[in-house]
């Protein structure tokens, strides 16, 4: 079961089926719905969400009651409010399914006690960090250098999975974009 964390894990570290087989029982294998939220803004995030099957989205809610979508994460991808999580607080996000999807959870204690008995599970976690750490640095960036036409062709060519899977209001959403406005550029490409 999990070939999927193992195959992550091992990009990074080494581990042979036994030793994963440990590491795997730190996890809970959660089936999620299409909509269903893993977490939800005030509750005290205590989970970090590896994505085994489907697609999930971190959003936060703007005074204006409009859903602001800041991250997205399919198969082999980590999610979860991480200042909340390393200080043990309440999240500011929502975690939602995109579509049905079936996740790996881990506690916020669970990860401590994998880490103490698996060191080397510490190197993996530094690595998922530093991606994750990278990628927002980028996707700054882009937000304040590209224009907006621009930053929709770039997500386009870069994650292409995304634009296939993602409805479009959602996609909208995490470019900073109405809908419509989306809809736009999406017709000025193709004519």
């Amino acid at each position: 079961m999990s070939a999927i964390l193992k195959k992550h894990v091992e990009k990074f570290v080494n581990i042979d089926e036994a030793a994963f087989q440990e590491v795997l029982a730190f996890f809970d294998m959660i089936p999620v719905k299409k909509k269903e939220n893993l977490m939800e803004e005030g509750e005290f995030c205590n989970y970090h969400f590896f994505v085994e099957q489907g697609c999930i989205r971190k959003f936060f809610l703007k005074e204006n009651g409009m859903e602001q979508t800041t991250e997205f994460a399919l198969e082999h991808w980590w999610m979860t409010d991480n200042f909340a999580f390393e200080r043990r607080e309440q999240s500011g996000f929502y975690i939602q399914a995109i579509e049905p999807s079936v996740v790996l959870r881990i506690s916020h204690d669970n990860r401590a006690a994998l880490l103490k008995e698996f060191p080397f599970m510490e190197h993996y976690f530094r690595m998922v960090y530093q991606r994750a750490y990278a990628a927002a640095e980028r996707r700054i960036r882009f937000l304040y250098e590209l224009s907006r036409e621009d930053l929709y062709l770039h997500f386009a060519d870069s994650y292409p999975q995304f634009v296939q899977r993602i409805p479009q209001y959602l996609l909208a959403s995490f470019l900073g974009f109405t809908p419509e406005y989306l809809s736009e550029i999406r017709n000025k490409l193709r004519s």
